[in-house]
Formats: structure tokens, sequence, C-alpha cells
């Protein structure tokens, strides 16, 4: 069995002191990616560089205390591919620390985990158009890659997708993450018939949860306590690893940030 977990650190030295190694060591991940590191790998402490013996594997962002993404592996991968490179021409979005992929290929199998942070819109228009800009420019790629290898892409995508994705979505419908074109671009993209044909691994495996889905919750309004919450973060799986998913949970009995981790079960090896 292969075990990957999915968590927003909102900042891994934070999350560091809220127990966030030794709970890592006791899921006992094969691999773990993380996202919003908000530390630059040379102002990373060496500790938090290898967790639960996973070596990780870094984008940070230009901006110190911004963005970051990371994936912790106890596997050697093949390949790491550190940021989107030419699948983002306009170079706008690789400054921001939003993707590593990691490849762990072998003959007659080309395989890839991606960490992936998605930006927000929320604290402004500006940031909105900058969203719609990096999912015109995602798809595509993912849609490439799929064309070349199976992946599991997962992370903070900042998007719920169905109305059963987040407590209150009606008085969330002009917010960002709930948007139509958000929510349209989601449908898309897992499409059976379209090009990218990925699936949602946790839908995939609890397709009525409600309140049990969440993964994010905002700290305000005492959300969290209320389980007024949201999910949006993924397992974004090829088909045919799809297929291989046993059990996801989300994890809520201890707090490494205002997300909790997502943890899926696979039955494949690397």
């Amino acid at each position: 069995m292969f075990r990957l977990v999915s968590l927003n650190l909102n900042g891994v030295r934070s999350a560091a002191t809220k127990g966030l190694v030794p709970w890592a060591e006791s899921v006992s991940a094969d691999c773990m990616g993380v996202q919003e590191l908000k530390v630059h790998v040379d102002d990373m402490p060496a500790p938090l560089k290898s967790i639960a013996g996973m070596n990780g594997h870094f984008h940070h962002a230009e901006k110190k205390g911004y963005s970051g993404v990371g994936m912790y592996t106890k596997h050697e991968p093949s390949d790491v591919i550190i940021g989107l490179g030419e699948a983002d021409p306009s170079g706008e979005f690789d400054p921001e620390g939003r993707y590593v992929e990691l490849r762990f290929d072998k003959p007659g199998r080309k395989l890839s985990l991606i960490s992936c942070y998605f930006p927000s819109g929320s604290s402004s228009d500006e940031r909105q158009q900058a969203k719609f800009r990096f999912l015109d420019m995602i798809e595509p790629h993912l849609a490439r890659l799929r064309e070349d290898r199976e992946f599991i892409l997962i992370g903070d995508v900042n998007i719920a997708h169905k109305e059963v994705d987040l407590k209150n979505w009606k008085g969330n419908l002009k917010n960002s993450g709930f948007l139509p074109e958000e929510r349209a671009w989601m449908t898309k993209l897992l499409d059976p018939a379209g090009r990218t044909r990925l699936v949602d691994v946790y839908r995939h495996l609890h397709p009525d949860t409600t309140e049990e889905c969440y993964t994010w919750w905002s700290n305000r309004g005492q959300a969290r306590a209320k389980n007024v919450g949201w999910r949006i973060d993924y397992h974004l799986a090829t088909p045919a690893l799809a297929e291989t998913a046993r059990q996801a949970a989300v994890f809520k009995e201890q707090w490494f940030s205002d997300h909790a981790p997502l943890t899926v079960d696979y039955d494949f090896s690397l």
C-alpha cells in the first residue's frame, strides 16, 4: 500500500511548532506534498528539510514568507521538476513557488507525483484575475502531461467544486473559490470525455459525504468550531491510478494550520 498525504502548512516553521514532525512520523506516509512553506529553502531549518524518513524537494517563492511547495518522499525519484518552466511562458507563476513534480520512472512505467498550490483570488480582483490566468495555463499543461504519463496532483486548489463541498454554499456564490467560472473549470478538468480526464480521488471514494470532507476553515467567526468549512485540498489522479485508491481520510484530531491533512492509500508501489 502506498500512502500519500497532502497538507497546506500555512508556514512550515509554524506547523512544526504545532507537532507536524511527530505526527508525520506516526502516519508512515510514503510521500507527503505540502503547500505554503512560507520560507526560502536556504532559510529552512535543517530538521524540516527531511521529515519522518522522507527527503524534501522544494520550490520556494522569490518573495520571502510567501507561498512555496514541497514534496517529501521515502523513495528516490528518477527526476525532480522544480517549477512549471515552459508551461508558464509568461513567467508569472514560477517566481511564486507553486509546483514541484517528482518522477518515478522505470522501464514500462512513467509516473509522477506533484505538489501544487493554486493561487487564491480572495484578496483582490487583481489576484482573482491572476488565478484565472493560472487555471488557463495549468489545464493544458496537465493535459499534455497526461498524454505522456500517469500522475497524481495533490495540493490546495483553492476551489470548492460543488455545493456539497462547502458548508455555506448559498452565501459564497459570488466569492472566490466558489465562483461559477472556477467550478466550471473543475468540471472540465474532471470530465471523463475531456482532454485531461482527471479523477477527484476523495469524491471517487466518498461520493456523498458533506461535513466530513472539509479541509479548510476560515480563522474568522469560529468557523472551525462550527465546522463551517470548505473542501479545497485534492488528490487529482489519472484514471488508472485513481482506480487503485483504497481509502481516504481527512485528519482533524490535531491542527497544524487552517487546513487539515488529506491522506489517501493507493494499491501500487514505486
